[in-house]
């Protein structure tokens, strides 16, 4: 197959989008956390810590997201130079680990919200 310059660019618009998801979902736990900081230090409950903490090790998903989703932007890049300076095999694996570092990055979305969606369950058994 002969690797183009459009090829790796269709990851363009994928990747950011995917990197402005997983962006609102940093916020929205760094939000969370912040809350339940303040909560904590207020009553010094030990739930809200341990909620806290399984917070935190989904914000460390989520960064770990970021940064597979952003080397595989780059690598993405350093395609399009390869293709460009007719370096056809180093592009072409090159892009291979590009969409390794694409498929790890869904891998762990896919991993943070299973944990956002467990979370969920428990809350809910709490108000029934």
């Amino acid at each position: 197959m002969d690797l183009t310059l459009g090829i790796p660019a269709l990851l363009f618009p994928a990747i950011s989008l995917t990197m402005l998801a997983y962006n609102a979902r940093y916020l929205a736990i760094a939000a969370l956390i912040r809350q339940l900081h303040q909560k904590y230090q207020e009553t010094g409950s030990s739930s809200v810590s341990l909620q806290v903490k399984k917070l935190s090790k989904r914000l460390t998903i989520i960064k770990n997201m970021q940064a597979s989703a952003i080397l595989s932007f780059l690598l993405a890049v350093i395609t399009m130079s390869l293709i460009y300076v007719q370096l056809d095999f180093w592009a072409n694996l090159v892009f291979g680990i590009s969409l390794l570092a694409l498929m790890l990055s869904l891998i762990l979305s896919f991993i943070e919200v299973q944990l956002s969606t467990k979370a969920l369950s428990i809350q809910l058994k709490d108000l029934e």
